[in-house]
Formats: C-alpha cells, sequence, structure tokens
C-alpha cells in the first residue's frame, strides 16, 4: 500500500510571556525564548520579534537549499548565510502604520565552491519557488535580493 504524505500540517506554539518584552515559546519540544535588548526593557538572552523572523529566513534557505540540491543530486556543502534587512520601525515605534515594514532583504548564500554556478542558478530557483518564508516575504511585499556564491 503506497503512502501518502498530508499536505497541510497544523503547526502549533503557545508562549508563557514573563514580561512586556520577553516571550518563551514552545514549538514541540523545543524553547523559543524571543527578547527586547536592555535598553528597550528586556534581558537580551533572544533575538527580537522582527529579528527572529529574518533568522526564520536563513534557517529555511538553509533547510529547502538543501532539499532542492539533494532532489538535484547536487553536494553544495555546508551553507554560510548572512542576511541584512532594511526594516522601516515607524510601526514598532507606533509613528504611522507600515504597509511593508520589512522593505528590502538582502540573503548572502556561500556554498561548496565546487558547485557549477548554472546547478548553483537552478537551486536559488527553486529555493524561491518552494521556500514559505521567502513566499511570505515576498507576498508582502518585501524585495528579497538572493547572492549565491
Amino acid at each position: 500500500m503506497k503512502m501518502t504524505m498530508k499536505k497541510t500540517a497544523l503547526l502549533r506554539a503557545e508562549s508563557q510571556c514573563s514580561s512586556h518584552a520577553r516571550s518563551d515559546v514552545s514549538i514541540r519540544d523545543v524553547v523559543l525564548i524571543i527578547d527586547e535588548p536592555v535598553e528597550r526593557g528586556g534581558t537580551n538572552i533572544g533575538p527580537t520579534p522582527t529579528e527572529s523572523v529574518v533568522a526564520t529566513l536563513i534557517g529555511c534557505t538553509n533547510v529547502l537549499a538543501h532539499k532542492c540540491a539533494k532532489k538535484r543530486n547536487i553536494n553544495i556543502g555546508n551553507l554560510h548565510i548572512s542576511a541584512v534587512c532594511e526594516f522601516d520601525r515607524r510601526g514598532v515605534l507606533l509613528e504611522e502604520e507600515i504597509e511593508v515594514p520589512f522593505k528590502k532583504v538582502t540573503l548572502t548564500v556561500k556554498t561548496n565552491p565546487t558547485v557549477d554556478k548554472s546547478e548553483l542558478d537552478r537551486i536559488a530557483e527553486d529555493v524561491v519557488k518552494y521556500c514559505p518564508l521567502s513566499k511570505l516575504f515576498q507576498q508582502a511585499g518585501t524585495d528579497i535580493e538572493a547572492i549565491w556564491l
């Protein structure tokens, strides 16, 4: 009998918020601490909510790049991914509503130097198509520039 995977999944998270700045978010059997820097009343033991979003884009890019590479039988090696995000803070400062708070994200993805440029381009195209966090950013109006090296 052929087994099929479910097409959708319910993602669950809950949080104990011990202060205005800190959220201990439980997901599966792990806890993600989201916090503000000391100068904003936090304890600085975790990334801010907006930093967390950028971090999830990096994580998703890593996972999907490896899946796409494996599907194409390409060894991309361990990746080094950096992100620079242009973030319009006026919304979180309660100055005005901002339609696109994350204006631009530049991702730099360094791979195994032996990967052929055309193969790398195909993987990069696949990641844009399949990465749910990339889709989320793009559909929100964020310009994503991905530099694959």
